[in-house]
Order: C-alpha cells, then sequence, then structure tokens
C-alpha cells in the first residue's frame, strides 16, 4: 500500500494528493490495484484515522471523494473521523458537508458528532450555527447529553455573548446540574469577548474564580467513553486556550483550568492588576503555577511594556528547577520585540541563543511567528531577524509566506548589495512562495 507507506512517513508527503486522484482508465485491474491505497471501508478509515493523528486534516476531503470514485459506502465509523478531523483542523465548510453527506446516506450524526460539531463552530466563531446544532439534533431525535450543553456554552463564550451563556447556565441549574470548571471558565471567556469590554471585568472574574472553587476534582468528569476512543481530551472538546498543551507532560496542573481561563484573558486584556489578584489568590489557596499560568504572567507583563518584569518572572522560573520549555523561551522573544526598541530586541537576540544552546529548537510556525515580528523592525541592524532566518535554514524549514515576505521587505529597505548572498537565497525563496500562492498574489 504505497499510500499507507506515505502517510506514516516512508514517502513524500504530496504523495497522497498526488495518488488521490485516480487514474480511472487503467490499462487492467492489476495495474489499477498497484495505484489503489485502499480498496475497502476498513483500509479507507486506517488512512483517515493516521492522517488525523498526524494533523493533516487537509488531505480528509481527497480521500473522502476517492472513496466515492472507488464506490466504497462509508459507515458511522468514517463520517466521525472526517468530522473529527474537520474539529481538529478549524474546518467549518467540510464539517457541515460531511454530516449532510452523512444524512444523505441515511446516516444520522450521533450525540458525539453533534457535540463535535458544535464545538467547531465555537473554535470558527460561529454561534448561531452552535444554536442551529442543537434544534437540528431535536429534529432528528438525537437527545443531547450534559456535554452538550457544556460544548455550546463555550460555543457561545467564544463569540462573548454573554447573555446566551446565562440562559444556558440557567438552565442548567434549572435542571439540577452543578457547574464543573469548564463551565466557570467558559463564563470567564464570554466576559472576555464580551465587545465592549464590561466595566465590572475584573470584579466578575475573580468572583467566577472563587465560585468555581465549590467544583473539586474528584466530582465526575464530563468526559465519556467515546471522546476517549475519538482521542479528544476535555480541553479541546471545551476549546479551553490549554487546548494545545493538554497532552503535554508537565505543562498542566487540571485541577486549575479555571485559572488558567483567568490568566489567559488577562495577559489578553494586558490587564496586570487583576492578573496580579489571581496569583495572590493562588498563592493563598496553597497552589503553585504551572507552566501554562507562569507563561501568561510573563504575557501579561510584556504585553503591557514591563520588560523587566517580564524577563524576572523567566528567570524566577529558570532557577527553579522546574521543567523548561521552548515555548517560555518564544513567548518571552516574542513578547520582547513588542515595539522593537533596543533594549527589547537586544532581550530577544540573548534569549534565541540561550535557547539554542540549551537544544531547544523552533517549529516552522514558532519559526514564522517569530521571524513576522522581528521583520517588522524599521530602524534596527535586523540582528534578531537575520539570526532567526539562520536558525530555521539550519534545519530546511522553509517559514510560512507572510513571514518571508515581510522579511524580503525588510531586507529590500536596507543598503545591502543585489549579490548579497542572504538576499539572493530570501528573494529565491519568496518567488517560489509567491508563485505557489497563484496569480491572485500581487507581485511585488
Amino acid at each position: 500500500m504505497r499510500l499507507l507507506q506515505s502517510i506514516t512517513g516512508q514517502c513524500r508527503p504530496v504523495l497522497l494528493r498526488a495518488l488521490g486522484r485516480r487514474y480511472l482508465a487503467a490499462a487492467s485491474t492489476e495495474e489499477y490495484a498497484k495505484r489503489n491505497y485502499a480498496s475497502n471501508v476498513s483500509e479507507y478509515n486506517t488512512v483517515l484515522n493516521s492522517l488525523n493523528a498526524q494533523r493533516r486534516h487537509f488531505l480528509l476531503r481527497d480521500v473522502y471523494d476517492d472513496m466515492m470514485l472507488d464506490g466504497v459506502q462509508p459507515d458511522q465509523d468514517t463520517f466521525k473521523s472526517l468530522i473529527l478531523g474537520t474539529m481538529k483542523g478549524s474546518s467549518l465548510q467540510d464539517a457541515f458537508y460531511f454530516a449532510d453527506q452523512m444524512k444523505n446516506m441515511g446516516l444520522a450524526p450521533d450525540v458525539n458528532s453533534y457535540n463535535i460539531l458544535i464545538t467547531l463552530c465555537g473554535k470558527c466563531k460561529h454561534s448561531d450555527k452552535a444554536i442551529q446544532i442543537l434544534e437540528d439534533m431535536k429534529k432528528f431525535d438525537v437527545k443531547p447529553k450534559v456535554q452538550t450543553y457544556m460544548c455550546l456554552l463555550n460555543a457561545c463564550a467564544a463569540t462573548g455573548h454573554l447573555d446566551r451563556v446565562y440562559a444556558i447556565v440557567r438552565d442548567m441549574t434549572a435542571a439540577g446540574l452543578g457547574l464543573n470548571k469548564f463551565c466557570y471558565a467558559a463564563l470567564i471567556t464570554a466576559l472576555r469577548n464580551k465587545t465592549p469590554l464590561p466595566d465590572d471585568f475584573g470584579t466578575k472574574i475573580i468572583e467566577f474564580v472563587e465560585r468555581s472553587k465549590e467544583w473539586t476534582s474528584v466530582e465526575e468528569s464530563s468526559m465519556t467513553a467515546e471522546n476517549v476512543m475519538m482521542d479528544i481530551t476535555e480541553e479541546e472538546l471545551y476549546n479551553m486556550p490549554t487546548a494545545e498543551y493538554a497532552r503535554r507532560r508537565g505543562f498542566l496542573n487540571r485541577q486549575l483550568t479555571v485559572y488558567h481561563a483567568a490568566l489567559h484573558a488577562c495577559a489578553d486584556l494586558r490587564n496586570v492588576e487583576v492578573m496580579e489578584a489571581l496569583l495572590g489568590m493562588l498563592e493563598k489557596d496553597g497552589k503553585t503555577p504551572d507552566l501554562f499560568i507562569v507563561m501568561q504572567k510573563m504575557r501579561c507583563y510584556l504585553q503591557s511594556g514591563d520588560i523587566d518584569r517580564g524577563l524576572k518572572t523567566f528567570d524566577d522560573y529558570m532557577k527553579s528547577g522546574n521543567l523548561p520549555a521552548v515555548e517560555l523561551y518564544t513567548m518571552l522573544v516574542e513578547g520582547a520585540m513588542i515595539g522593537h526598541t533596543p533594549k527589547g530586541m537586544q532581550i530577544a537576540q540573548e534569549t534565541l541563543v540561550n535557547m539554542t544552546s540549551r537544544n531547544f529548537y523552533l517549529s516552522p510556525k514558532m519559526g514564522s511567528d517569530l521571524l513576522l515580528a522581528a521583520a517588522g523592525d524599521e530602524t534596527g541592524g535586523y540582528t534578531v531577524a537575520n539570526y532567526i532566518w539562520d536558525l530555521m535554514q539550519a534545519r530546511n524549514i522553509i517559514p510560512q509566506f507572510p513571514a518571508v515576505e515581510a522579511y524580503y521587505k525588510g531586507l529590500k529597505k536596507r543598503e545591502i548589495p543585489s549579490d548579497d548572498p542572504r538576499l539572493l537565497v530570501v528573494t529565491r525563496t519568496y518567488d517560489d512562495l509567491l508563485a505557489r500562492r497563484g496569480p491572485r498574489r500581487p507581485s511585488r
């Protein structure tokens, strides 16, 4: 199975898309079989699960189209994998396409698939669609679970619909359902996303954190066996700010979920006063900040322009002997570059050098984000941007187009000879990426 080999990393990643479109006029059955990577629903489901595990969600639609071309009838497991993948890949249009296809084939989505669709609506900031899904469930006689309302609660919170969030909470309490940590986190998220920001934001945040202490970790989890089988965490299901770290060992203390939401909101809003009050409450509770909380504390200071306290937070954590992470370094680098001050750029440069000396490396996304930020330095010597570019080049990583474009334009503004080796490489990379984007992109 050549495609299955490519999915497991033994062939080039582009092979799946190349083989995904069948040659329907194969010279013989034997030749067609060689070109095919799956011949029945079980094999196709294996391919879909593998793509989801590798986060190659952009290929799901191709595989589904191939199933149709092959005349293979999808089953419930097929659509569960497809809908789960679209949620993780934030592809709302594909999710509803697969849900419609499912219904057209007489396979009504079950409650877990509906929950994932609601979660995706929240992730994509479409709470109105999330409410429509709840109505759709009633239409198809699919009984919502407690988890369904929690997904809906967080979907409405993502768009700052505070009134809807309060209404759902009232319905839940009226039905005798207690509010767990994810419900309180949703209330905090709804406050943070409300436009305009409520005047009593700080007071309400502290109130919700205090009230959440009535919930304890020994209470029943909202996770189901189906969620475990689908390999989705509660943080992912409820769109928590900690979702991307939920599988990282030593990153999160899950008993601090409400603090995570509150401190993340404070960092977003640059509210140092409320952030420090929350940290005081945490200390009073006898809890030690986990790495996520340390990152939010540092981010809040840096976003507020207080580089010194942001750097001190970083240094204190590193001296504590706790497990470091590359995200800690990149957060300090990105925050220090705000405003592109000489002091901040120097701290960013030193932090990158320190990070590299400890064998931490930038992922493609991290490197692209930092390069884009560093490329905005219009007055400095471009040392940080050059260093980030060199780090990525050393690992054969091509940054994303916006970062390359910003870096290229920044180099062109400087007095650099046209035959400079760095400029030549950046120009070639920029031209290649621009060509791939097609004629819709404006030329330089």
